[in-house]
């Protein structure tokens, strides 16, 4: 069993939140060092989360959702040294997941989604995966801003001072995003 305290001290890189033999430990199975790894990752999985998700509620749920997925997990992770790769891989696809997710709109009845035809269904699914790659190409700072006020629709105000922009600023970054998103879905002649 490796202990958390000589894993820290024996760990190559001091700023390094999980050491090899660490690691290795926890995909075998040790609690102690699952746990340590999990406690380790969590302030550099949130913060990631929150450079790529639209929201700080978005956010925290990507953060959380990566760190049950490395908690039940590790055993399965091929290389002690992907783990960092791997965590923020996770994070990524599950921001993406709760963008897609909210700007897919749904016909729903009875909690279950119907579509008028699976040609309907084909068409919506690629105008959906075509936007969300457009979103997905901008800059971080209008990905944020198209996102809360056209997707989750906060106010110009709350936008802003939750991304620490001046109003005029915010309004800027959106028109940007918005004219990018646009030009990116128009089709090549």
């Amino acid at each position: 069993m490796v202990t958390v305290e000589s894993e820290r001290r024996t760990a190559p890189d001091a700023g390094s939140w999980a050491g090899a033999r660490l690691v290795e430990a926890a995909q075998h199975g040790d609690r102690e060092a699952i746990a340590a790894v999990v406690h380790g990752a969590h302030p550099h999985v949130r913060r990631f989360a929150h450079h790529l998700c639209a929201s700080s509620d978005d956010a925290e749920d990507a953060a959380q959702e990566a760190l049950i997925i490395l908690y039940r997990k590790i055993g399965t992770l091929r290389a002690t040294s992907a783990i960092a790769s791997w965590m923020f891989r996770i994070v990524r696809n599950e921001c993406l997941r709760r963008a897609r997710a909210a700007l897919a709109p749904r016909a729903e009845l009875g909690g279950i989604d119907f579509a008028a035809s699976a040609e309907d269904e084909v068409l919506r699914r690629l105008d959906a995966e075509q936007l969300t790659q457009a979103i997905t190409e901008l800059p971080m700072v209008q990905r944020r801003v198209l996102i809360m006020r056209d997707v989750l629709g906060y106010s110009g105000r709350a936008t802003a001072d939750a991304l620490g922009l001046s109003t005029a600023a915010m309004k800027s970054q959106l028109h940007r995003a918005r004219s990018a998103v646009r030009d990116s879905l128009v089709p090549t002649r």
